[in-house]
């Protein structure tokens, strides 16, 4: 599809998918994998990288892993450089490796700011930096970037893991705009509550600094109703096959969006108002919530 100096949406492309063992990555590997595209699955639990890749590839799709560490810049390097230099092209990166941390400010440590800090917006500025400049050098290419929609609202509760993806947004929508020049595209996903790991957990190596029952969590998550990774993963490829900048799904949490966009004091006082009536609930705020260690 195109020719070999054209980006291929999707099918004979080539994509890295950090993070892909699970949750969004996956999905994003298996729905990639159907539409053709050869997939990377970059990521920590190197096991489960390699069953899911076995998976696709038993599914008749190209897939291999790569136990990779996003917090380190060599290996993020080596990753992106012997894939092109296996297949001579980079469609598609996708930094998309994340950690969450649930709790009050309060409640954090300085090693836990230096964490997701290191997962968050380190992990995407390496994947940048490695995959940018071998974008620009072939002339096309595709960076999307995993943020959230905390990254477009006030998110207490969850202010560090905010942090980092109001940090990804900035970069991404900079990026994309010179970028455009070398024939670089950028986009940005945020994602409203989807169903992976990072609900109950903070993901694999997150941490909730307040001892809730995952019963308790999973409740609260529910009332969100949370979509299924598959099929956030068909929408948000959709949405980068037109090259859009930035992708909200599920689409009704647009309008959160808007509403904070355009009246930004109603949506603090909305989220303040949330947040205290949950904390309430679970004895956050009075301190009976135990905190882990």
């Amino acid at each position: 599809m195109g020719s070999s100096k054209d980006l291929r949406v999707f099918k004979q492309g080539v994509a890295i998918i950090t993070g892909g063992a699970s949750g969004i990555g996956r999905a994003l590997a298996e729905a990639l994998a159907k539409r053709g595209c050869e997939v990377v699955l970059a990521d920590r639990q190197a096991a489960l990288a390699q069953e899911v890749a076995s998976k696709i590839t038993a599914a008749g799709g190209r897939a291999r892993a790569v136990e990779t560490d996003v917090t380190d810049f060599p290996a993020m390097e080596r990753l992106v450089g012997e894939t092109v230099e296996r297949t001579g092209r980079l469609d598609y990166m996708f930094n998309n490796a994340g950690i969450g941390i649930g709790g009050n400010v309060s409640h954090y440590g300085i090693d836990d700011w230096n964490m997701i800090l290191d997962v968050n917006v380190r992990g995407v500025i390496h994947g940048v930096q490695a995959a940018y400049k071998v974008m620009s050098s072939q002339g096309f290419g595709h960076i999307v970037n995993t943020a959230s929609m905390a990254a477009l609202m006030p998110s207490p509760g969850m202010a560090a893991y905010s942090m980092t993806k109001h940090a990804v947004l900035g970069l991404s929508k900079a990026l994309r705009a010179e970028a455009a020049s070398q024939g670089v595209r950028v986009s940005v996903l945020c994602p409203g509550v989807i169903q992976t790991p990072i609900l109950e957990s903070g993901g694999k190596y997150g941490r909730m600094l307040v001892d809730i029952p995952s019963e308790v969590q999973k409740a609260m998550w529910e009332k969100l109703k949370p979509m299924e990774a598959d099929l956030f993963a068909e929408r948000a490829l959709d949405a980068i096959a037109k090259n859009e900048a930035v992708i909200i799904i599920p689409s009704w949490w647009k309008m959160i969006w808007r509403l904070n966009r355009f009246f930004p004091g109603l949506g603090l006082s909305l989220a303040r108002k949330q947040f205290e009536d949950m904390a309430k609930q679970m004895g956050v705020l009075s301190g009976s919530v135990r905190l882990y260690k």
